[in-house]
């Protein structure tokens, strides 16, 4: 790919331009904007620089290669190392040039809901929670459950958690979807093997977005929450159900406090308004450009794990890997996350190319 010199410059004109407004800005509110877009627009520049630096020399080689001499033939050498990194350095600003989702390096409310199956899908819903939490946990990155309701033989009805950290929506947000399992249910005496579901859903948690709640959309309610098998019943009404009136969302949280609960479920509610106004922005694009890696419809079946041929089978981008066991405990899924971000860095690569041409 070829990125027209015209537009690296416009690159640089802007960088210069924020710096320059950083300089003179004296209101906090516009020093913090200017410095959030400067930081983001900084790796983009350097790479620019690299990029204009490299072809200004080898147009500099070209020359003395062309004026012959003794010189000839080690700018020829020099022009054939700079020639072979050239397509890296394109690639490297091309992908900083690219579309990006405005919430990648957002925290995110992770939700997971048994589907079909019974008890066999609350176990696969447990299953799908410990492995993000592992996998959370090797990135260094704090998850803190906000909501569980437990199955009956273990695992969760349902479970939402909230997870902070520096990236976390932009390596997660792929695994908005359909999960199916296949296997052998420990209950089954004939062996048979029983296909159950769940569904994950990822959720942006930006900062600096603000989500307008009016207090007369809201419909609050306080409850009894109970453990697993009615047990722990609470003697006040702690847990919080709140009811977003104008889109019907519920949200709900059943911990001791419900000055907690209360918060808790705000902050879904927010995470799930925003998601819901992400979404019509996502299905306006898509009649232009539908993304290869799916449409992260919560519908869409996204992914098989297999337990008696071990296998993972990722739907969208047709990846099989025979590693279930190592993807389960958090330390395998990277392999499929990264196959997901570079078909999605395929597509909107090639998209910019169109740009250009």
């Amino acid at each position: 790919m070829h990125i027209p010199s015209a537009k690296l410059e416009q690159v640089m004109d802007r960088f210069r331009e924020v710096e320059a407004r950083m300089a003179a800005a004296t209101e906090g509110q516009e020093i913090v904007r200017l410095s959030r877009e400067h930081a983001e627009l900084r790796p983009v520049a350097e790479a620019v620089q690299a990029l204009a630096r490299a072809r200004r020399e080898a147009e500099d080689l070209h020359e003395m290669i062309a004026g012959g001499g003794e010189m000839a033939a080690l700018a020829r050498d020099e022009l054939l190392a700079i020639e072979a990194n050239l397509p890296e350095a394109e690639r490297a600003v091309a992908l900083l040039l690219a579309p990006k989702d405005r919430d990648e390096n957002a925290s995110a409310i992770l939700e997971i809901r048994a589907g079909t199956g019974g008890d066999e899908a609350a176990l696969f819903a447990g299953d799908l929670f410990r492995m993000y939490q592992r996998y959370a946990s090797l990135r260094g990155w704090r998850l803190e459950v906000e909501d569980a309701s437990e199955g009956e033989m273990g695992g969760y009805k349902e479970i939402i958690a909230s997870i902070s950290g520096d990236g976390v929506f932009g390596r997660l947000k792929f695994e908005s979807g359909v999960h199916r399992v296949q296997r052998v249910p420990e209950t089954e005496a004939g062996g048979r093997i029983h296909t159950s579901a769940a569904t994950v859903a990822v959720l942006p948690e930006p900062e600096n977005v603000e989500i307008e709640i009016n207090d007369a959309d809201l419909r609050i309610d306080t409850y009894r929450s109970s453990g697993a098998g009615g047990q722990h019943v609470n003697k006040t009404d702690s847990a919080v159900r709140i009811t977003h009136l104008p889109t019907g969302i519920v949200v709900t949280s059943s911990e001791k406090s419900q000055h907690q609960n209360r918060a808790k479920a705000m902050k879904v509610l927010q995470a799930r308004l925003y998601d819901q106004q992400r979404t019509a922005l996502d299905a306006e694009r898509a009649e232009s450009r539908k993304s290869q890696v799916g449409s992260g419809d919560r519908s869409e079946r996204i992914r098989t794990y297999n337990f008696p041929q071990g296998r993972v089978s990722d739907h969208r981008i047709n990846l099989t890997l025979y590693t279930l066991p190592k993807v389960l405990e958090g330390d395998g899924l990277d392999e499929l996350i990264n196959a997901l971000i570079a078909e999605d860095q395929a597509e909107r690569l090639a998209a910019l190319e169109s740009e250009f041409s």
